[in-house]
């Protein structure tokens, strides 16, 4: 039977979730996810965890951060001045806001904590700086 390798294109039904149990995404009830392996189109992590299955093949891999969305970055932890953000921009602790930098390029930020003069806002992955497991299921190969 054939192993998937870089270059095929393959689905893949998953469950991810983090080391304490929370699930973060699943495919169950949706299409598998279709990629090509080895593009870069996943993290390095899934992508490698795939690589070598074959079609009904299941298995659960842990990816460290490093693999996954990287470390928390705090130069990706801005502080602003409560004066810069617009008054009519609802900051909520948790709230996700979107920057615009030079260029025109969106960035997503979650906005970490409010006060009367200052604003903190992170431009890290939601992800960063955790570790995942996901239960993977290779569903096909083309």
């Amino acid at each position: 039977m054939k192993q998937a390798q870089a270059g095929d294109n393959v689905q893949v039904h998953y469950k991810g979730t983090l080391t304490d149990g929370q699930l973060f995404d699943s495919s169950e009830g949706r299409d598998p996810l279709n990629f090509k392996l080895g593009s870069g189109q996943v993290i390095k992590g899934f992508d490698d965890g795939v690589t070598g299955m074959e079609i009904g093949d299941k298995k659960t891999i842990h990816i460290p951060n490093a693999e996954a969305y990287g470390p928390v970055n705090e130069d990706m932890v801005i502080n602003f001045e409560r004066s810069q953000i617009p008054a009519d921009i609802p900051l909520e602790v948790g709230g996700t806001l979107n920057m615009h930098q030079d260029g025109g390029q969106v960035i997503p930020v979650v906005v970490k904590e409010v006060t009367e003069q200052h604003v903190i806002l992170d431009a890290n992955h939601p992800l960063a700086g955790q570790d995942l497991i996901f239960e993977l299921e290779l569903v096909g190969i083309n």
